[in-house]
């Protein structure tokens, strides 16, 4: 019997059980295997692949609200933090959605994402869970920022290698230097613990933004390099735990 007379939902149980590179070859074969595999993201497919990666409970968690499909829940554990791009005293849980800063005293502590950008437009949400402490910084770095400091400093922004947005006095910061206020109104709301800020990395126009409430900031950095850009932020509060959850290409208006 030829596979491409199988029913759809027999090839959902035999794709189930291949691993995602092999996926990715089935998608080529052929239209049907095309359609079953990319047209419904909620298929058993992509379930039985969240029940492998991501932890007991976090499918269904609120954690992951904001990417409703399996195939995006699945996607964004490939994109969240990575446990071995962090500093020493940070460690990841939750399947690397989120990071768990140690109570370390008079050090900074960074955390980088498992995937870097150079090219499109990407949008990612972070989420800070615990206090923020005198500095807390979110933005991106690339693979050369530093990953811990002495002290309590804005550590991403320290240098010409990250650029962030301290959300504990709403200042920018790259190269050592304050840009400026973030968001430009005058007296702007402070960062309230839990509330989710979207990313919007365009590396096609070279810039960083951020949304919060699902209300547009502003374009925050222009100029960004043509380098590799990865998720980050910074913390120096023990015991604080930040989220990420990767979103895809940024939805305009």
């Amino acid at each position: 019997m030829d596979i491409n007379s199988f029913p759809d939902h027999i090839l959902e149980i035999i794709f189930s059980h291949l691993d995602l590179y092999t996926l990715g070859n089935c998608l080529l074969v052929c239209k049907k295997w095309y359609k079953c595999l990319n047209n419904n993201e909620n298929n058993d497919i992509w379930l039985m692949h969240c029940k492998k990666k991501l932890a007991d409970g976090l499918i269904s968690s609120d954690l992951l609200s904001s990417v409703p499909t399996y195939k995006m829940k699945l996607r964004a554990h490939y994109y969240a933090w990575n446990p071995n791009d962090c500093s020493r005293n940070i460690y990841t849980k939750f399947s690397d959605f989120t990071l768990h800063r140690n109570p370390i005293a008079q050090s900074t502590d960074a955390c980088r994402g498992k995937i870097g950008f150079r090219h499109g437009r990407h949008a990612w949400e972070v989420i800070w869970e615990g206090p923020l402490g005198t500095v807390a910084v979110i933005g991106i770095a690339t693979k050369e920022a530093s990953l811990v400091n002495q002290g309590y400093v804005a550590l991403l922004g320290m240098d010409e290698n990250s650029w962030g947005w301290n959300l504990v006095d709403n200042s920018l910061l790259h190269n050592g230097d304050a840009q400026g206020n973030y968001p430009l109104p005058n007296n702007a709301p402070k960062y309230q613990v839990g509330e989710r800020i979207r990313v919007i990395l365009d590396c096609d126009d070279n810039t960083i933004s951020f949304e919060k409430n699902y209300e547009f900031l502003g374009v925050a950095f222009r100029g960004l390099p043509d380098k590799r850009l990865y998720p980050a932020v910074s913390a120096v509060y023990g015991n604080t735990e930040v989220s990420i959850v990767y979103l895809g290409p940024p939805l305009d208006g």
